[in-house]
């Protein structure tokens, strides 16, 4: 009988140590391409959000964000890039934001703000929301209402976000809607404090 456990350990052991290596190897083999992956969807996400633009990190909006703290007021902030137009002009900002309050979690979202302080673009890129009700803060009808908005005070209203600073909360969803607002909110004031304003 101790021979029989101590030859099923070193099965056990042999099997173990065969799923580790393999793994580690496919571990090695998938992580440049997937990485390679994510870095190519984020700069898609900031061309939908800030079109007709290169972007560029800079030293000093680094600094800033530093400063200000990766957590701001409702978000965290985990990039804010240069915008730059085709003659190389400051155009804007476009920055990857997790709002932290949504209704099933945190809230993964890229917004493009131009140099005057309008919204060019928001897209939500990740939200593990209720499906028909938070998951639409992913289509475009919510996410619409943000380009050519001013802020940093934009408020959630119920049936109808016709005013400047007023963004119309999905239906049955004003947690998820109120979550992404303060995280875009949060990425308006950022873009005030780098600008100086």
């Amino acid at each position: 009988m101790k021979n029989k456990i101590i030859k099923d350990a070193l099965v056990l052991l042999a099997i173990t140590l065969v799923a580790g290596v393999a793994l580690g190897l496919v571990y090695e083999i998938t992580k440049t391409p997937i990485a390679e992956g994510a870095e190519k969807a984020k700069q898609e996400a900031y061309s939908a959000v800030f079109a007709d633009a290169t972007f560029e990190e800079d030293e000093a909006v680094t600094a800033k964000v530093k400063e200000l703290g990766q957590t701001y007021d409702g978000a965290i902030v985990t990039e804010v890039l240069v915008a730059k137009g085709s003659d190389g002009s400051v155009a804007g900002y476009v920055m990857s934001l997790t709002a932290k309050e949504g209704y099933g979690g945190a809230i993964t979202l890229t917004m493009g703000v131009k140099a005057d302080g309008t919204i060019s673009g928001l897209t939500v890129l990740e939200a593990s929301e209720t499906a028909g009700l938070g998951a639409k803060c992913k289509e475009p009808e919510f996410q619409s209402q943000f380009p050519g908005k001013h802020g940093p005070n934009m408020e959630v209203v119920k049936g109808g976000g016709a005013k400047e600073t007023q963004i119309d909360a999905i239906s049955g969803a004003t947690i998820t809607s109120k979550a992404i607002t303060k995280a875009v909110n949060a990425g308006l004031n950022i873009v005030a404090e780098i600008q100086g304003n």
